[in-house]
């Protein structure tokens, strides 16, 4: 024991040191590039869990482009075309807005969001919260975390969000036993206004193209396609390397702060869509259909009309003279007088350009509203020579002609020119 001890003695005095409990543990290695040293932001603890939240926090005079974030007017006619009036009655701070990015782009169960970016108005400040899973263990925290995050509020607003973002969260909600908070929130999908709006003037409604359009938004070199998103997350899961990720909190901050003043853009124009600038006759012919679908009928007539004094192309100057005659139409069998007049112009002068259901309307008004047979049956004729003309595509003569021919019998017997 004692030769034992010696040895033992030896070996410290040339520093070896004996047993495991003298030997220094290895430090954990630091990555410098992890999300909490590339994006400033806070790690969240909650009953399951944690997460990494980046806040953003914008005066009430901050602009997004042209367009500020809080809306200037009540949401009384989107709220309407949004089919909840009650919206209406919200103020700005009931409001969230909600943007996903995810793992993949076909939804599913197997697909996660990854990030959420949510913005609502607080007081006079607009607070946007993107929370981010570090790896999916921290899916359920992050989950929980957007539940309070959203319990002040009571609408949603998302570009695109009632066909993929909602349904999607509302399946991680269920996939962890949560119960989710969207059903119970009025939601207004600005991708389904944009579409009928400027269905005309802009064939690309995506939100891009809505922002650098209508707000003059321009988005910096940090901007990345969408697609590119999944493809990032996962070379963030495998390296640990945020740096690339950074675009991504970039690309979905842009995206929210565009729906608050996408939002405020489009309710300010629904409250008065004669006197909003930068707006031409397309989009007045759009918003003429918006509003005759809403009922209103004068301020859809007023819209019609303006489109149809300031140049539309030709194709779209006629449906749009042919929907105010049928509007003009509609108005005069619910009693209002002058109206069945200002049909009549409409369709003479479609008539007189070659439009088949313009003559079909000026005959059904001589025969059955003015009792005026001769005349009705001039129209009939007019009606069957456009047919029967070699210039008239097949499937409208396909379309008109058996009418026609039965009207024109009619007409004929009424008159007592045929058995």
């Amino acid at each position: 024991m004692a030769q034992s001890s010696s040895i033992a003695d030896r070996f410290k005095s040339l520093g070896v040191k004996l047993g495991a409990r003298e030997i220094e543990q290895p430090r954990p290695k630091i990555n410098p590039f992890s999300i909490e040293n590339v994006i400033p932001g806070r790690i969240e603890k909650n009953a399951l869990g944690e997460v990494f939240i980046a806040d953003q926090h914008h005066p009430a005079d901050h602009r997004h482009g042209i367009q500020t974030l809080f809306p200037k007017t009540a949401f009384h006619t989107l709220a309407r075309w949004a089919g909840n009036p009650a919206l209406s009655a919200l103020p700005p701070q009931a409001f969230a807005f909600l943007d996903t990015e995810t793992s993949g782009l076909a939804g599913g169960t197997g697909t996660y969001c990854f990030m959420v970016g949510a913005g609502r108005l607080e007081g006079d400040t607009y607070h946007l919260s993107q929370f981010f899973m570090r790896d999916p263990g921290e899916e359920a925290a992050l989950l929980a975390a957007l539940e309070s995050f959203l319990a002040p509020c009571q609408a949603l607003v998302t570009f695109n969000g009632k066909s993929f973002d909602a349904p999607l969260l509302n399946t991680r909600f269920t996939l962890h036993g949560m119960r989710s908070p969207l059903p119970a929130l009025g939601h207004i999908d600005l991708l389904h206004l944009a579409r009928r709006v400027y269905r005309e003037r802009m064939p690309n409604r995506s939100l891009g193209s809505l922002e650098a359009e209508l707000l003059d938004v321009r988005r910096g070199d940090q901007e990345i396609p969408g697609f590119l998103v999944p493809q990032y997350y996962f070379d963030y899961l495998r390296s640990g390397d945020a740096r690339p990720i950074a675009s991504v909190f970039y690309h979905n901050a842009v995206d929210v702060l565009s729906m608050a003043a996408l939002l405020s853009h489009l309710g300010s124009l629904l409250e008065d869509p004669l006197g909003a600038a930068n707006h031409g006759p397309l989009d007045h012919a759009a918003l003429g259909r918006l509003y005759e679908d809403l009922a209103e009928d004068e301020l859809a007539v007023q819209l019609y009309r303006s489109s149809l004094d300031n140049g539309l192309p030709d194709e779209l100057f006629w449906d749009t003279l042919e929907r105010l005659a049928q509007l003009h139409k509609r108005r005069a069998a619910q009693g209002v007088e002058g109206e069945q007049e200002q049909a009549m112009l409409l369709w003479k002068k479609a008539a007189n350009q070659g439009r088949i259901t313009a003559c079909v309307e000026l005959a059904k008004v001589f025969e059955h509203s003015l009792k005026d047979e001769s005349e009705a049956l001039n129209w009939t004729d007019t009606a069957l020579t456009l047919v029967m003309a070699p210039s008239c595509p097949a499937f409208e003569r396909a379309e008109w002609l058996e009418a026609l021919e039965h009207r024109k019998k009619r007409l004929l017997r009424k008159q007592g020119l045929a058995e």
